[in-house]
């Protein structure tokens, strides 16, 4: 029985949606870690004084979010993915691990400033937030380990979205001027970052599986060794050959 190779045509263009939204996630960072995080190399910042009972809570959870904000983007690598399966699977069980440490802890810590005099209504904000991260990462890691890679895909797309809300809160108050208003205005916005961020993943999904197949050449082994053996130049030695066919993808 002959056997053939298949060879997929990409687009040539890297101007593609998935490095837009990488691009933007990297401008949220840079204007989130002067802007919300300088805090961290000024010892003798004042906010240190709001973060004194619960400073040790507040290094393994900055931490751990670090990570699965960080590694999150990597995960989507189609080339690290096929090239470094190992170094992909690490990367992705430290993700789960961030993840599972940062939001419990991030509940934790909003409900320790509960008593400090926040309401108990952004403590819930914060439960949400966390139970909604750890579930969308859990059924990830199921399907993952049952071996349904589309499936894992899917709800670690939804996973990150949820992430990424730690960025757009501080982003939309900054940029908005909302963040120097009361503590109401910035629990709004976590409800409203939180209330998007599965339906923007789904619509990510879906353009995804709207978006046009590429075409994949098959070629059988006699036109591959002609294609070989046809002088430089002179590609129409393969093209004419009535043995390279198109098919969709």
């Amino acid at each position: 029985m002959a056997t053939t190779t298949l060879t997929a045509l990409k687009p040539s263009s890297w101007l593609r949606p998935k490095y837009l939204l990488f691009a933007a996630i990297g401008l949220m960072l840079v204007y989130v870690i002067p802007h919300d995080e300088s805090f961290l190399v000024h010892p003798k910042d004042p906010v240190w004084q709001h973060y004194e009972p619960f400073k040790w809570w507040l290094l393994p959870h900055g931490i751990a979010g670090a990570c699965a904000l960080l590694l999150g983007p990597m995960q989507f690598s189609d080339r690290l993915r096929h090239r470094f399966r190992r170094l992909h699977r690490v990367l992705g069980r430290i993700y789960v691990a961030g993840v599972f440490v940062a939001a419990p802890l991030g509940f934790y810590i909003q409900h320790f400033e509960e008593r400090m005099g926040n309401p108990r209504s952004f403590s819930i904000a914060a439960a949400a937030d966390a139970v909604l991260w750890m579930t969308t990462t859990g059924i990830a890691l199921v399907f993952i380990l049952k071996g349904k890679v589309q499936e894992h895909r899917q709800w670690m797309t939804r996973s990150f979205a949820v992430a990424i809300v730690f960025l757009e809160v501080r982003v939309i108050g900054g940029v908005g001027g909302w963040e120097d208003l009361d503590v109401h205005a910035n629990e709004t916005i976590v409800w409203a970052c939180l209330a998007f961020s599965i339906l923007a993943a789904d619509l990510v999904l879906q353009w995804q599986q709207m978006r046009p197949s590429h075409p994949v050449v098959r070629h059988s082994p006699a036109s591959l060794e002609r294609k070989r053996e046809a002088p430089l130049g002179n590609p129409a030695a393969f093209a004419g050959s009535s043995e390279g066919e198109f098919r969709h993808s």
